[in-house]
Order: structure tokens, then sequence, then C-alpha cells
């Protein structure tokens, strides 16, 4: 590859830096060397200062080949032609803001210095990544944990019931009480409903009381008769009304349960 280097002068003439083509993958990377060499302000280029510079340094760009040349003479011409741009006065309707017409090269560069930052730090991971693994390693893939079944007891069941009635209420002080509403209690009320009639909602059995806890007890009643086989409990799908059945008619009502 040939080696195209130029002297390129600052403004005030007194001071110059070089400049080597092959060091940069197009045109956008000249530019931002200039830019950033110099401590521009990328968002107030002084277009012709740069412009001059970059023409300087492409000089006898042709001898890079007709591919790489073109990049940078199509870059020369913008510059060239945002310069031309700047001198010449805007026609600007009534309302309308002056268009600054570096604008477009601003955010063009702005653009290329993100993804070369990106590249950058990518090829960092992966000449550290090669230092600690051998080329295609794939890390192996954890086991899935065991599937356990989830137990609990009548006691554990009621005192999680018991907790979320409890969990929005203000804490109170800490004393020791009988329990208000024995499981035993709403047992026997559930046995007495379902003497007089074969079925019953379990809304039904809770509306007079409107009380979260009264609602956990004869969920949990209804549950222990479900133990001793004196009920069952029937639901149609997920989130509809669950009903309680006489025992000896569970069969005969079965299909009432998915009304």
């Amino acid at each position: 590859m040939v080696d195209v280097n130029r002297a390129v002068a600052e403004t005030n003439g007194d001071i110059g830096f070089v400049v080597e083509l092959d060091r940069f993958t197009g045109p956008l990377d000249l530019l931002l060397h200039l830019i950033r060499e110099q401590d521009i302000d990328i968002f107030d280029i002084p277009i012709s200062q740069i412009t001059a510079q970059f023409l300087a340094a492409i000089e006898g760009i042709e001898s890079l080949g007709l591919d790489r040349a073109g990049e940078f003479l199509e870059m020369a011409a913008l510059l060239v032609r945002i310069k031309a741009q700047m001198v010449l006065p805007q026609r600007v309707g009534a309302g309308e803001a002056l268009q600054d017409p570096r604008a477009e090269l601003v955010r063009r560069l702005l653009e290329y210095e993100h993804f070369r930052e990106a590249a950058a730090r990518l090829a960092v991971a992966e000449t550290e990544r090669r230092r600690l693994f051998k080329r295609g390693f794939v890390p192996p893939r954890a086991a899935a944990p065991p599937i356990t079944e989830l137990t609990l007891t009548w006691e554990e069941l009621f005192e999680a019931a018991m907790v979320a009635g409890e969990r929005a209420r203000p804490r109170a002080e800490h004393h020791v009480r009988p329990r208000a509403v024995p499981v035993e209690d709403k047992m026997t009320l559930i046995s007495q409903v379902l003497r007089r009639i074969p079925r019953v909602e379990f809304y039904r059995l809770i509306k007079p009381f409107s009380d979260r806890l009264h609602t956990a007890v004869t969920l949990m009643a209804g549950l222990e008769l479900a133990k001793r086989r004196e009920v069952t409990l029937r639901q149609g799908k997920p989130f509809t009304p669950l009903w309680f059945y006489r025992r000896r008619d569970a069969g005969a009502d079965a299909t009432d349960a998915n009304r």
C-alpha cells in the first residue's frame, strides 16, 4: 500500500502536522481526526479551515486507487458545497429559522464516532475473551433445578390465610386471645345448610359476615368436610363460583357446576 504524507497547516500557519491517508478507513475517519486533533468543537466546525486542511491532506489521492479516491473526493466536494452555502445568503420565509448547512455533516460525524467507539470496545472484549478461552468455546448450560412438589399441612394453610387477612391491618399490641371464629362452628353451619338444600354457593355462606376472617375459616371448614368425605367441592373452571354439594347428591348434581 502506498503511503501518502501531506503536511497540513493550521489556520495560523505556524504549526503543522502530518496526515497519512493509509491510517484512515475513509473520509469521515480523516475528517474526524482533523477535528479532534485540533480540539475543535464538532458543533461549530470552522468549515473554511477544515476544508482547506482536508483538500491539502488528499492532494495526490489518485495514488490510492479509484475506489478509495472516490470516497475522499466526494467528501471534499461536500465540504466545498457547505462552504459556499455558508458564504451565500439564504432565502428564508416568514417564521422560518435559518438552517445550518453543517448540521447533516455533524450528524454523520457523531454517528461515525459512536460506532467507531463501539467497535473499539468490542475489539477489546474479543481480545480479553481470547486470552481466557480458546476459539469456539461455548460455556456449558447450567443444569435445570429439580422440580419439587409443594406440600402443606392444614395448619400451615390456615396460618397463611390468617396472615393474608391481617396483612393490611395496622400492627396491634401482641396479646393472646381465643379464636373468634371456630372452624367447628363453620363446619356445623355448612352441614345444616346442606341438609336443607343439595348444594350451596360459597359466596352465600360468607355474604352475611363480610369479613376476611369468616371467609378464611369458612373455606377451611369446607376443606375439612371434603377431607372427611361429608361434602364435595366443585368449580366449573378457574375463577368461577365455588359450590359445596351434599355428598350423597354429588353425582346427581355434578353437571350443575358448569352452569
